[in-house]
């Protein structure tokens, strides 16, 4: 068994760290926070962010970087995306050979970029794995079966996570199309504040697929123009993702859709959350890349203009409804 740290308290940081220890590894909890650290040291349970799951014996919780770091042969990053830069560059600073695994999803304001390639250029490491996948925090944490990737241009340490965190209740499959996994892994949190925006504005079922849909499509147009292959988008990192965020009651980003789509501003939805909903800052950078490169993202651009400019929702499902008539493709 491993020693395998992970950087990142939240929900899906405490999650991995259960189920890591849970397989028999030494696992190291990493957060920013010392006095939640504490709390959840003296609870040995994460109340904020994952009531009612017990840590295991196997997790150390510290809330020092440099004693997280020390040894560990794995590295998961569960941190916020805007966050990962600054994270990846002080363990850099401390220095250790280990395997870096991004489980954050999203793209860097600024630069465009994809998480794994963040931490490749904060690391200086050409070859971060990237895990993702249909995950909830809530499920994976109480054993509920699923499948998430573990992306790598290297296959050996795509191989080496695999092995590493694999059960009966969550399987890892391997893929080299890491471009591919990540950009529907970031954009699926865009089209599931849409999906929300349709819950709160009451509609159906069929709104919901006819959007889903088109959000893959979307998806797939973007990501296949910043280097991902077509059939990614239609496997567990693409549809599989998109349906459990746009369809679940644990989705933060489909959360905010629909308070949004009830008609409360941003700022009024994201005062009351203490936890982050990735897909609002990946929406302002994904309508950027669509501009620069020529790619039509209409469902994002209406995502934009309702969270980031004060669209009426209806207002923006009349513009998509009553765009140019074409071809579906």
């Amino acid at each position: 068994m491993s020693v395998v740290a992970v950087f990142g308290a939240g929900s899906f940081g405490t999650t991995l760290a259960v189920h890591l220890a849970g397989i028999g590894h030494a696992v190291r909890l990493w957060g920013k926070d010392a006095a939640a650290l504490a709390a959840l040291e003296a609870d040995r349970e994460n109340r904020r962010f994952l009531p009612g799951i017990a840590l295991p014996d196997g997790v150390k919780l510290t809330p020092k970087l440099v004693d997280a770091v020390a040894g560990a042969e794995c590295h998961f990053y569960v941190v916020p995306s805007q966050a990962v830069r600054e994270v990846a560059g002080q363990v850099r600073a401390i220095g250790g050979a280990a395997i870096p695994v991004c489980a954050s999803k999203g793209l860097e304001l600024g630069t465009g970029l994809r998480m794994s390639q963040v931490l490749g250029e904060a690391l200086g490491d050409g070859a971060p794995v990237s895990f993702t996948g249909p995950s909830h925090a809530e499920e994976v944490a109480a054993g509920v079966p699923t499948s998430v990737v573990a992306a790598c241009i290297d296959e050996d340490r795509a191989k080496a996570v695999q092995q590493l965190a694999s059960t009966p209740r969550l399987r890892v499959y391997t893929n080299d199309d890491v471009a591919g996994c990540e950009m529907g892994g970031a954009l699926k949190n865009v089209i599931a504040i849409a999906a929300g925006i349709c819950d709160g504005l009451g509609f159906g079922d069929n709104t919901k697929g006819a959007l889903l849909t088109r959000g893959l499509a979307e998806i797939s147009r973007l990501g296949m123009a910043l280097g991902g292959r077509r059939e990614t988008f239609f496997g567990l990192t693409g549809m599989g993702d998109l349906i459990a965020t746009a369809m679940s009651r644990h989705s933060r980003n489909r959360h905010v859709g629909e308070r949004l789509g009830r008609g409360e501003s941003l700022d009024q939805v994201l005062g009351g959350m203490f936890m982050v909903a990735e897909g609002v800052h990946t929406a302002r950078v994904a309508r950027e890349l669509g501009q620069r490169h020529g790619i039509e993202l209409p469902i994002t651009e209406q995502v934009c203009a309702i969270a980031l400019e004060g669209r009426g929702p209806r207002d923006a499902l009349l513009a998509l409804m009553t765009r140019d008539l074409k071809r579906e493709a």
